[in-house]
């Protein structure tokens, strides 16, 4: 495989690239497949994504040259992290070259979302390439409850080892995420607590969100943050702790024993559009301005017809600054029947 060069794009003078809120763009979300080897109920359930489900064909994903080249003009114009997401990501061939590519950029932090399961045998390869953390998705640790959710028969073992591999490799601290869903998890979460408490690890708790059409989404599912953060309050008493930047999305709690933290993700309760600096690019190279999103921004067919970088900068600068997206504060019982993106599509 050739050596992949990004093509220069004078950086001197960014534009102070805002939406219609005042919102400035900071974060990239790159999802590099829409495939995954789960099939958890939220995100990819077998009902929707089973056996004879069409992925994308390779063709049709951008590869990691067009990515790297976006990625640039993005970070240009004011992208100081880039997430990588799917799917699952590891999935995709030599990820760890376009994570090396991506971490050569100036001034930016690469993170991966994950499942955890390939971490074993990737996380060194990964952390050699310039990721700096990774997030693992974990939303029980009881097997049957966990095997029922992913429903693709992996243990909570292989996730756990997942998280000590990056560990060790220095992807630390590892950030652990769970969906919390009424009447199926929701009694794990003081056990998910009581084992991550102590561990270097932070546990963050996501209420269950209506991303996509295919996860049967009912706001009596939810278990608000408040919620969760009373039930771990009775047992291991904490206190709020101030957020580590502007627009963060997870309110940080840690414990009065000094023993780590905890963080909510109160997407549903508590929305944070207002504070929202995320643009998502997809597997097959549209801009998505919101998780909620029901339709993206083309950049595939500019990008491979030819132009310019200041071509695309300007596509890219017309999509944010006609942003006004705010679906968290303006959603209801009803909203959930809306189209949307797909969350396994999109990354999260």
């Amino acid at each position: 495989m050739s050596p992949m060069v990004a093509p220069s794009i004078d950086t001197a003078e960014p534009f102070k690239l805002t939406d219609q809120r005042g919102r400035p763009v900071r974060d990239l979300r790159i999802s590099v497949t829409d495939r995954c080897n789960f099939r958890c109920v939220y995100c990819m359930p077998r009902a929707v994504f089973g056996k004879d489900y069409t992925f994308l064909a390779r063709s049709e994903l951008l590869n990691f040259e067009e990515i790297v080249r976006i990625a640039r003009i993005f970070v240009a114009n004011g992208v100081r992290k880039i997430r990588i997401t799917g799917g699952e990501p590891l999935l995709r061939r030599n990820v760890d070259q376009l994570i090396k590519a991506l971490a050569a950029l100036p001034e930016v932090e690469v993170t991966l979302t994950t499942n955890g399961v390939l971490l074993p045998r990737m996380a060194q390869k990964l952390a050699d390439a310039g990721l700096r953390r990774v997030t693992v998705s974990l939303d029980a640790l009881d097997d049957a409850i966990f095997k029922k959710i992913n429903d693709a028969d992996f243990p909570v073992a292989d996730v756990l080892a997942g998280i000590e591999a990056a560990h060790e490799a220095g992807l630390s601290p590892v950030k652990v995420n769970m969906v919390v869903k009424r009447g199926v998890n929701e009694h794990q979460i003081i056990d998910m607590a009581r084992h991550f408490k102590g561990s270097g690890h932070i546990l963050r708790f996501i209420e269950f969100m209506d991303v996509g059409a295919s996860n049967g989404w009912r706001l009596d599912d939810v278990v608000p943050s408040r919620e969760v953060i009373d039930r771990i309050h009775a047992v291991f008493p904490l206190e709020s702790s101030q957020p580590n930047y502007t627009g963060e999305v997870a309110e940080r709690w840690r414990y009065l024993d000094g023993d780590g933290e905890v963080g909510v993700i109160s997407s549903v309760t508590q929305a944070f559009c207002s504070t929202c600096t995320r643009i998502r690019l997809s597997t097959e190279g549209k801009l998505y301005t919101c998780l909620f999103a029901n339709e993206g921004h083309e950049l595939r067919a500019p990008l491979r017809g030819g132009a310019s970088d200041e071509e695309l900068a300007a596509i890219i600068h017309r999509t944010w600054q006609a942003r006004s997206d705010r679906y968290s504060e303006i959603r209801t019982e009803n909203t959930h029947e809306l189209k949307r993106i797909e969350m396994s599509y999109i990354g999260g």
